[in-house]
């Protein structure tokens, strides 16, 4: 089975394109993401015309030589703009369509047929966030069923939020990848889920703290269990951001008056908050990253250009800036996405740099 080491679940946003725009050439070539498309609110057809196939243009660049998935699952693909657009993008670029059993017909068919025209095959996203149930499976079967046997299918296992109130994820996912996996030959089979957690405030203690990432023990839990096809299950993730992000409208102003910087380790997240809004930032920014480079697993700055950034911005005499949003998250992907990569490829899959 063909495949990536590694599918992060990533939004067509500024700070997800421009992560996966800086990744080390080795790490981008090991490294599938699965985009979605945001929802966008409602306007005039041509303003979402525009809109859309700007949303679509910046990712197809940044994967123009590397493939992967987009997923639009808040779209109505028999409608103007999206059935010409998306059809479009998932035929002639390096972007593979997505459906699922859980999507309309139409949904179904378009992706199908756009598989099958632009020939870079097709992925199954079956969403996952509580428990198997056996007609998920007579679904996709079905979903099979109705697609061009030529196009080669991706299955893409979405357990989206795991956390530790879910102790389960691990066994539901086997559970469905028992009754998935002998359903077709799938060229790639990966399961996904986020481990970061939804609600941060409440977790640290004087804006600092760790928590566990539990999406990488069910990624582990799923790799150990002494499955015929344990071996072949590629990891994913949702980096550095909640799962329930990923859907957020693309006009979405909610933001919250503190930043907050991440930082990935084998076993946690390493958090650290602060006061965002108006004056002060600065040099609230460079403790916060301070704090994440003190700490015993902060790999130094020739890690990644992630590390790198948080090494320059706990310099409290460094001339530059210290960012914004878009900045800090994009920072974070890259630290999270290489160093996934280097413990995937020293998991006996490959060598890395």
């Amino acid at each position: 089975m063909s495949g990536p080491l590694y599918v992060p679940v990533l939004p067509i946003r500024a700070h997800a394109v421009g992560a996966v725009k800086d990744l080390a050439p080795w790490v981008r070539d090991r490294t599938s993401p699965l985009w979605t498309l945001p929802a966008i609110a409602a306007q005039d057809t041509h303003q979402l015309k525009l809109t859309v196939d700007k949303e679509l243009r910046r990712v197809a660049t940044v994967q123009k030589y590397t493939a992967a998935w987009l997923d639009a699952p808040h779209t109505d693909l028999t409608a103007a703009p999206y059935a010409d657009l998306l059809h479009s993008y998932w035929s002639h670029t390096a972007l593979r369509p997505v459906t699922g059993p859980d999507l309309p017909a139409a949904h179904q068919t378009a992706a199908a047929d756009s598989a099958l025209n632009g020939g870079n095959g097709l992925g199954i996203r079956v969403r996952l966030p509580g428990t198997w149930t056996d007609d998920l499976a007579e679904r996709t079967a079905a979903l099979l069923d109705r697609t061009d046997p030529e196009v080669r299918v991706d299955l893409l296992l979405d357990l989206q939020t795991v956390s530790p109130g879910r102790p389960d994820a691990g066994k539901e996912a086997l559970r469905a990848l028992d009754a998935l996996t002998p359903l077709t030959s799938w060229r790639t089979i990966a399961a996904l889920s986020g481990g970061f957690p939804d609600e941060v405030d409440r977790l640290l203690e004087r804006e600092r703290g760790e928590v566990d990432r539990v999406d990488w023990d069910t990624w582990h839990e799923i790799r150990t269990s002494g499955r015929s096809y344990a071996h072949l299950v590629r990891y994913g993730d949702y980096g550095t951001l909640p799962a329930r992000n990923i859907g957020r409208p693309v006009d979405d102003g909610d933001r919250s008056r503190f930043g907050l910087l991440r930082y990935t380790t084998e076993r946690s997240f390493l958090l650290a908050r602060f006061w965002a809004a108006k004056r002060g930032e600065t040099g609230a920014t460079r403790e916060a990253a301070g704090w994440i480079t003190e700490q015993p697993d902060y790999r130094g700055a020739a890690a990644s250009t992630g590390d790198r950034w948080y090494h320059r911005c706990a310099l409290t005499s460094g001339s530059e800036g210290t960012g914004n949003p878009t900045t800090w998250n994009k920072v974070g992907n890259i630290q999270h996405m290489t160093y996934v990569v280097r413990c995937l490829c020293g998991d006996g899959h490959t060598e890395c740099p």
